[in-house]
């Protein structure tokens, strides 16, 4: 009975419409003693402190100058590191796999603190000031977010390389067809049609993770939040306004990108749909600008008209524009190999140069913190460090896991009063850094629970939310992935809704989904140094509080726990490989 009345819409609303008038009364009754709101600070300008909507507006323009510059750099390294991971040269794809698993598998925030208080040391004390004079920080965190998002576009740009068929290859090849033309007019753009969507995807992760350039003093709009919250005590106010600015530039990028995934689908011209004319209408500029460009080039490579058979001299060019081509490929081989054995003998000398003895003496504080002798104050006895990274990972993703599954089914159901609420959650927690959720849980879930909650457990409790909206679209895509033929089997033998899911659905979708949660552990540990914002003791916290004692050894530090978070994320990294190709069919590597 209650089953056939909630499958009529109308019950379904007028429930989803209760739910929300129930939260909204909750919370408005929760802040009315707690809280008192003054959204004017936003719009108004005061004598003390100025305006401070301006404030945040300056570090929304920040903040979208940092991702643009980024963006770009992150999408023409990736495509050289990609191409390069494809190369029969060992040398070149020996580096370029060194440079994608060594910046994926080491924390932003790591690789941050390292290129702004490390690598300035490396300088004379003249270029250094030179260095500060110029912006630093800013260009200090755009550049380190480009080379972070870099490497994981390497990687999609690698694979949908792959996924193009070895045939199509050999037969652009066998045409007369050269590298470059090949690259050019066959591989990148069916390469590019299928890597859209993971693309777009990292030019989002790219926009939250510009938050991490408050770290470094930059005055994007993480930093303009807390300038407004320590100025004017309104951090409910500022922190919803960063909120509704990370969902909007959310929404416009990846409205952008499913156009770009829209113009280059192949539609027949009568059947187009209103999306495809409204790509079209955007990007009509842009054909015009590359036709304009391309028309001479094309002119200039046109072959000439003429007999089939060559002069003397015209065969005499030919084999010498060989020739002197082959010269230049193997030279630039030389010259590589060169660049990469000074390369390694330089990064050999700087780490032999190290003052092993410092890292000696803080490697237990690096590893465990004061762990068994902490203070009163201190979660776990003192516990910190990598051991405090390890734990708040897995203790993020276990549970996390339960919130994704439930809320993952939930967004498949056809009933909208439990379809929607876990639609809105997973996308207000995607659209957002996570910094933005750990100031939420930190500072504003207290006022609601009436309990003060401590670093470690806001810091854990935000990580937890934050990966179950992830887990949950992993689980919406490994159900969906399952032929919904066999629901309707498993319906037509009298299974309920939950027993279907049970028995049938999830244990063939958890196959397919072990390895992206097992990707999900690697990014919870990588970002539990993002802990640090509130002063949680895991390994970055301590590196920083130990190179803050000492002054004089940043390199040493840093290095160290870069090595620490790699060997960690690759060894979970290789094993996530192991659990695809075990759980996948062989697929076959694609050499250029």
């Amino acid at each position: 009975m209650l089953n056939r009345l909630f499958e009529k819409t109308w019950v379904q609303n007028a429930t989803l419409l209760a739910i929300l008038s129930l939260a909204v009364y909750y919370f408005g009754f929760i802040f009315q003693f707690n809280y008192e709101f003054d959204w004017g600070i936003l719009i108004n300008e005061t004598e003390e402190y100025g305006h401070m909507g301006k404030l945040m507006l300056n570090g929304l323009s920040l903040t979208i100058s940092i991702s643009l510059y980024s963006a770009a750099i992150a999408i023409g390294l990736g495509t050289l590191f990609g191409l390069a991971r494809l190369s029969k040269f060992k040398p070149v794809y020996g580096f370029a796999t060194a440079y994608v698993e060594f910046f994926r598998n080491t924390p932003l925030l790591v690789q941050l603190f390292f290129w702004n208080f490390a690598l300035p040391n490396a300088f004379p004390e003249e270029i250094r000031f030179k260095l500060f004079a110029l912006n630093f920080e800013f260009w200090a965190a755009t550049i380190g977010l480009g080379i972070f998002t870099s490497a994981f576009m390497a990687e999609i740009i690698r694979a949908g390389m792959q996924s193009i068929p070895k045939g199509l290859l050999e037969a652009a090849y066998s045409s007369g067809m050269s590298f470059g033309q090949t690259l050019r007019k066959i591989i990148l753009p069916l390469a590019f049609r299928e890597i859209i969507p993971p693309l777009g995807s990292e030019f989002l992760n790219n926009m939250k993770n510009s938050s991490l350039a408050m770290t470094l003093g930059v005055a994007e709009v993480c930093w303009s939040m807390q300038e407004v919250e320590s100025l004017t005590y309104s951090g409910f106010e500022a922190t919803t306004a960063a909120t509704a600015i990370y969902l909007t530039l959310s929404l416009i990028i990846a409205s952008f990108m499913n156009l770009v995934n829209m113009k280059l689908k192949i539609i027949p011209a009568g059947k187009k749909p209103l999306a495809r004319k409204i790509a079209d209408m955007v990007f009509m500029p842009f054909g015009w600008a590359w036709e304009l460009f391309a028309r001479p080039l094309r002119r200039m490579m046109r072959p000439r008209q003429g007999g089939k058979q060559l002069t003397p001299f015209q065969e005499f060019m030919h084999r010498s524009k060989s020739t002197l081509w082959k010269i230049t490929v193997n030279g630039s081989k030389t010259l590589f190999v060169m660049a990469l054995l000074y390369l390694g003998y330089q990064v050999v000398k700087g780490v032999a140069s190290f003052n092993f003895q410092v890292i000696w003496d803080n490697l237990r504080a690096l590893l465990i913190w004061r762990f068994p002798n902490g203070g009163s104050t201190e979660p776990l006895w003192g516990l910190g460090g990598l051991s405090m990274s390890i734990f708040m990972a897995a203790f993020s993703i276990s549970v996390s896991f339960f919130i994704g599954l439930l809320v993952g089914m939930g967004r498949t159901a056809k009933n909208n009063a439990i379809r929607i609420p876990c639609l809105v959650y997973i996308e207000l927690i995607r659209g957002n850094p996570l910094i933005i959720v750990i100031f939420w849980v930190y500072f504003f879930l207290p006022i609601i629970i009436k309990t003060q909650i401590g670093v470690f457990w806001s810091a854990t409790w935000a990580m937890t939310v934050f990966f179950g909206a992830y887990i949950a679209e992993i689980v919406r895509g490994g159900i969906e992935n399952i032929p919904p033929g066999q629901v309707e089997a498993a319906k037509s033998t009298g299974l309920s809704y939950l027993q279907t899911m049970r028995k049938i659905i999830l244990p063939q979708a958890l196959k397919q989904m072990l390895p992206a949660i097992v990707g999900m552990f690697i990014a919870a540990f990588k970002d539990t140094s993002l802990a640090y914002i509130i002063g949680v003791t895991e390994l970055t916290t301590a590196a920083y509080s130990i190179n803050n004692r000492l002054m004089l050894y940043p390199f040493e530090i840093y290095t160290t726990i870069a090595v620490l978070y790699f060997l960690c994320c690759y060894a979970m990294s290789r094993y996530s490989k192991h659990l695809e190709n075990k759980l996948s069919p062989e697929k076959v590597r694609l050499e250029m």
